[in-house]
């Protein structure tokens, strides 16, 4: 027999022993307390033999992971008083957590690392760097429990020795608390002794302990951070963001309202890339290929359908006069106004305090400031690939320079993007190919979700291609893709690259400090929006993991306020319910969990689904492809995910959003009235669905014979 299934088969028994001898039920205070001056009694004869199977036992409870540990912390200062139960349990404790530790090494290191293989090299490097001190402050404050830390800590190649002397040092300051508690528990002999002052004063000290530890957790993390640096005596700003998009705007607003000194800093153009190459030029796009489609397709209204007459370079001219419209709204002179000192150019962090700004011309001026807001955006992922460099490739930041409508448009990435324009340019008159390398449209969606799309582009005459991957570009107008039906060329007169956003985080400094992107470019970030240093935080795209607009702006009141509070009061960043859509046709949005996720997580749901032919309004507008897709908890009302597949699916998502925010289930839902006719009424229709499916069956016949018995008497 493999000799892992020995040592877990028998770690299993002992553990099953353990319960069925009733020695665990020997550990609760009460019994201990009960049988106190025999313990005592028993120990005052057999010191040695006391401390030695005393010690054991705590060994064995430690490393099988068996609850009973805190007790019997307690029970150790009631038998064996402060200073000798303190030496007993610090010993037995951290021996205890090093055999455990060694256990989850030995059984299962192997096959963790064999199929997480990049994550535990990650994990691994983060240990040799900060392992000692991040277990330190996990013992020190036990945000987990006991047993999950020794079992984690296997897993990695952190040294027996460290984890020993780490794990000794740590856990002493509590187990010196618990240990100091068991005394004064010792000394209860009648009711009125429950309020003698060293009671409660090691209660109390039991509950402010992790408090404590806390603060002193943080502020040795604090003093380490920043130990190489020198703190400005004063300072010249209480706030610098750097980065024009919506999370810097919205961050040094909040800034300059509440009346704090801000500078906010871009080095190209205010608004970032939702005004000036995203969310807004790609919108207008769309809705001039709408007008198109509609135009196409006007006989479906009873109308004369003609092929639309495009002016492509006014289709284009008019997207800029709606960057136009809009630019006002994110001008420096809106937020200088404000009271926003706004400086156009680079920053670069230079201390955890100081910001070294670099005009156009050369100029450069040094602020010092208590908080800094790094807000700096994405870019476009452009990929290597083999002869790309010397193709005249278009992003979402330069394809807003086309004058002239591409005859052949090949897209590469399947995204909400790449779907997005892919199909607004079909509809302007391109000839569309939309190479993508998942099996589906919007992996991020579910497969039924995918579908519906799919199948719109194919009637719409854009050629689509899953599951193919770009392999070169050969010449200047053609790129190989290989599937399973091997390599193919495509021709191409110019190519979209849609393959998602690399955050901007090259040239400010961050090397310098220590302060080292993710592998997605994005920077870490604790619940509080802060990165390792606690007075430097991100938000938006270069925080991720949502690259959204909304998203940007809703963690920018985040970072602004624990920037400008902390250390007084600080705000966790609420994300529980964030919604996104994709602004294809029919329109595609999203909060909560998806099918998908939900069994990624083994989170048991049921769906509840209505489908848009149904309802009214969509067949008067003769929109009526796409559903709702509710997830719910079996049996229960409660809203896990809503998936929208239709017109104005970005709209009516807000309904949803609002009930999952303020926990509003479908019973109440489905008693809010809505107006007829409108697509709105898909979401009550998709509550009666539910309602509908949950009614109790055995009521009807209940129902029905009351009702004979009310036309029988008559009354």
């Amino acid at each position: 027999m493999n000799k892992r299934w020995l040592l877990l088969i028998v770690l299993v028994a002992l553990a099953v022993l353990a319960w069925q001898s009733g020695w665990l039920e020997q550990l609760q205070l009460a019994n201990l307390k009960q049988h106190q001056a025999e313990l005592i009694f028993w120990r005052d004869a057999n010191p040695g033999l006391a401390s030695l199977l005393f010690f054991i036992f705590y060994v064995t409870v430690a490393a099988l992971s068996l609850p009973g540990a805190a007790v019997m912390t307690l029970a150790a200062g009631a038998l064996f008083g402060l200073w000798w139960g303190l030496l007993l349990v610090s010993f037995a404790s951290t021996l205890g957590a090093t055999l455990a530790m060694w256990v989850a090494r030995y059984l299962v290191r192997d096959q963790v690392r064999h199929r997480f293989a990049q994550r535990m090299q990650t994990l691994d490097e983060g240990i040799r760097r900060d392992g000692p001190f991040y277990l330190f402050t996990l013992r020190l404050v036990p945000i987990f429990p006991f047993f999950v830390i020794n079992l984690l800590l296997g897993l990695t190649a952190m040294p027996t020795r460290t984890f020993w002397w780490v794990s000794q040092l740590g856990m002493l300051p509590g187990t010196l608390v618990y240990v100091n508690a068991g005394t004064q528990l010792a000394q209860i002999d009648a009711l009125s002794a429950i309020f003698s002052p060293g009671l409660i004063g090691a209660f109390v000290m039991l509950g402010l302990f992790p408090l404590l530890a806390r603060k002193l957790a943080d502020g040795v993390r604090t003093r380490r951070v920043y130990a190489r640096w020198n703190r400005p005596a004063r300072f010249d700003r209480n706030l610098v963001v750097i980065g024009a998009g919506s999370a810097g705007l919205v961050s040094a607003y909040i800034a300059a309202t509440v009346k704090a000194r801000v500078t906010l800093v871009e080095r190209d153009r205010m608004g970032g890339d939702c005004l000036n190459t995203g969310c807004v030029p790609s919108k207008a796009l769309i809705r001039a290929s709408r007008v198109a489609h509609e135009v196409a397709h006007a006989d479906r209204y009873g109308l004369r359908a003609e092929p639309p007459q495009v002016d492509f370079a006014r289709v284009m001219a008019r997207v800029q006069e709606v960057i136009r419209d809009i630019e006002p709204h994110d001008s420096i002179e809106r937020y200088t106004e404000l009271g926003v000192d706004v400086c156009q150019g680079r920053a670069r962090l230079i201390s955890p305090w100081e910001v070294e700004i670099e005009a156009a011309d050369g100029s450069q001026q040094r602020l010092t400031t208590r908080s800094i807001i790094i807000a700096s955006g994405a870019r476009p992922r452009v990929p290597e690939l083999p002869g790309l460099a010397a193709t005249d490739y278009l992003t979402s930041d330069t394809l807003w320079q086309l004058t002239a409508l591409p005859k052949r448009l090949l897209v590469l990435g399947g995204g909400p993007v790449g779907c997005e324009l892919a199909q607004a340019f079909r509809r302007l008159g391109a000839e569309v190919t939309l190479v993508q390398r998942a099996a589906q449209l919007l992996p991020r969606e579910d497969g039924d979700v995918a579908e519906v799309v799919l199948q719109r582009f194919q009637a719409e005459g854009i050629k689509v291609l899953l599951q193919t991957e770009a392999v070169r570009v050969d010449g200047h107008g053609t790129l190989i893709v290989r599937s399973e039906a091997g390599e193919q060329p495509l021709a191409f007169d110019r190519m979209l690259l849609a393959l998602g956003r690399v955050a901007n985080t090259d040239g400010l400094g961050l090397d310098a400090l220590g302060i080292e992107p993710e592998p997605g470019r994005t920077l870490a970030t604790d619940p509080f929006l802060a990165t390792r240093f606690p007075n430097i935080f991100a938000c938006g795209d270069v925080a991720g993991p949502w690259q959204f607009t909304h998203t940007a702006s809703h963690q920018a009141w985040y970072a602004v306020v624990n920037g400008l509070l902390a250390p007084l009061k600080r705000f966790r960043v609420e994300s529980r319910v964030i919604p996104w859509a994709t602004f294809t046709d029919p329109e595609v949005a999203r909060v909560g969990l998806s099918e998908a996720e939900a069994r990624q997580q083994g989170i048991a749901y049921e769906v509840t689904r209505y489908a848009l032919s149904d309802l009214d309004r969509a067949i008067a507008d003769g929109r009526t492809a796409g559903f709702v897709k509710v997830l719910t908890p079996p049996g229960k009302d409660r809203i896990l995910g809503v998936t929208l597949v239709g017109a104005q699916a970005g709209e009516l998502i807000a309904e949803w959003v609002l009930a999952m925010k303020h926990n509003i289930g479908l019973n109440k839902l489905l008693g809010t009235i809505h107006i007829y006719p409108t697509l709105a009424e898909a979401n009550r229709f998709t509550a009666g669905e539910w309602k509908r499916n949950h009614a109790p069956a055995w009521v009807f016949p209940w129902l029905a014979r009351y009702h004979r018995w009310r036309r029988k008497e008559g009354t």
